[in-house]
């Protein structure tokens, strides 16, 4: 069974923000008792009672240290399925460049009340998989918390909407990456092309709005497509190949090599197919 994109994770243990396991997620916390330091993106921040924190790389945090008083709670989700509950010019595409310089939101003590209901609500829906609307039920709910946070940002620096332009070619990109044309183009060239911009606008833009390459997130959507090919063994490396769109075989096996640690055939022979 595919698992749903509306994957939720709750905890109150501020050791795990940076877990592997929310590597290209989101982690939305509340500090409500006590402080803690850490690293992100190499800069230092700092979280103390009545602060909201939005971290969309938690694999960026490190070096944490919190005081033995310290009581947070936090709701993960994919960043992608976050990412896509919003329209594309909407105020968290603004917000998310704020936010990735500084992740901190200072909050009154209403809206720490406020933040706590958003969080809580997740946390008891998200285990009604059951539901036969799990995934709109659950998008939803942190859609409310979302727009709670943009309220809470807004508060302090104001509506930080970006152009129509930046936040469409951003928009577009992914809409072009969804649709599969990872699998044949990965060359920021392409999409640049596609988008009736510079190259170098599409990837300072993407940079500053997702705090990723626009060749990292090209690699994220024809890596998986490359791995389902190889675990098909009826096609030969050449057919992978050709049906990638690479320019030779040698290419396509430096690609794989580069991406899965391994060449090729190698991959192919330690990942059988089941």
């Amino acid at each position: 069974m595919e698992k749903s994109n509306a994957q939720i994770v709750y905890s109150e243990d501020i050791n795990r923000i940076n877990s592997p396991e929310f590597t290209d997620w989101g982690v939305h916390l509340v500090c409500n008792e006590g402080d803690a330091m850490f690293l992100f993106n190499s800069r230092p921040v700092t979280i103390q009672k009545n602060d909201a924190a939005v971290i969309n790389h938690p694999e960026l945090v490190t070096h944490i240290n919190a005081s033995d008083d310290l009581k947070i709670r936090f709701i993960a989700a994919p960043f992608k399925f976050l990412y896509n509950l919003l329209p594309a010019n909407h105020y968290g595409i603004g917000g998310h460049i704020s936010l990735f310089e500084n992740p901190v939101i200072p909050l009154s003590e209403e809206d720490t009340v406020r933040f706590n209901n958003d969080i809580e609500q997740l946390r008891m829906r998200s285990a009604d998989a059951g539901h036969l609307f799990y995934e709109e039920l659950v998008g939803s709910l942190a859609l409310t918390m979302i727009y709670d946070l943009f309220d809470f940002h807004a508060k302090l620096h104001g509506e930080a909407t970006p152009s129509e332009r930046t936040a469409g070619t951003v928009k577009r990109l992914l809409a072009l990456l969804e649709n599969g044309r990872a699998k044949r183009y990965r060359e920021v060239a392409y999409y640049a092309n596609e988008l009736n911009v510079s190259p170098k606008y599409l990837s300072e833009t993407v940079k500053r709005i997702t705090g990723n390459s626009v060749m990292n997130l090209i690699d994220k959507y024809a890596v998986p497509v490359l791995i389902e090919f190889l675990k098909n063994t009826d096609l030969s490396l050449t057919q992978i190949s050709e049906e990638m769109n690479f320019s030779s075989l040698s290419y396509f096996s430096r690609y794989a090599r580069k991406h899965l640690g391994m060449p090729p055939t190698r991959y192919r022979l330690s990942h059988p197919s089941q």
